[in-house]
């Protein structure tokens, strides 16, 4: 049985974590360790300590994420209106992609994911295509539109928001998904 972490040890990896959620949110998946280690107050011996490498940090701050994209599902499942339900979870995903630049890199940019960040991946896609196969079935949805076809979407809005800002991808989604309504 593994001993219990020191007090002091146990609130250095927390302000890793919370250090290294902010970097990476900033910067992306190769966010700058030793920016993380400096904002922390520690050493970058003390984050390799308790991550001996930067998936295990990354892996470290997946559960949330996840968590984050099965709330947007659970919201769109819950919602009655299958085409409402689809421009919100688009919405709420581009609201991340734009917010977190490690999110949006784990789903647009060929990065070495670790394992965590194929599970977050993987889940948002299966809540877009449930989103989108609903759609589909109530028929407010292009029939011609493809998941891959709404995922390019989403990421060349996140790219706009990216360059410009949240207010251009917000007014370009309305007419994307003004496009992708069935007629």
């Amino acid at each position: 049985m593994p001993r219990p972490m020191r007090r002091d040890a146990a609130r250095n990896r927390d302000r890793l974590l919370q250090e290294a959620a902010a970097v990476l949110t900033e910067q992306g998946l190769s966010g700058s360790l030793e920016e993380v280690a400096r904002r922390a107050g520690v050493s970058i011996g003390t984050l390799y300590n308790h991550f001996p490498n930067r998936d295990a940090l990354i892996d470290a701050l997946v559960p949330q994420r996840v968590a984050e994209l099965d709330e947007f599902a659970e919201r769109a499942a819950a919602e009655p209106d299958s085409w409402i339900a689809l421009s919100e979870f688009v919405e709420n995903m581009l609201s991340r992609f734009t917010a977190d630049r490690a999110l949006f890199e784990a789903f647009t940019v060929e990065h070495p994911a670790t394992s965590g960040l194929v599970q977050a991946c993987s889940r948002g896609m299966t809540g877009l295509s449930a989103v989108l196969d609903r759609a589909r079935r109530d028929g407010v949805l292009r029939a011609d539109a493809t998941d891959l076809d709404v995922v390019n979407l989403m990421w060349a809005l996140s790219l706009l928001g990216e360059s410009v800002g949240s207010p251009a991808w917000r007014r370009s989604l309305t007419f994307v998904l003004d496009g992708l309504r069935a007629r």
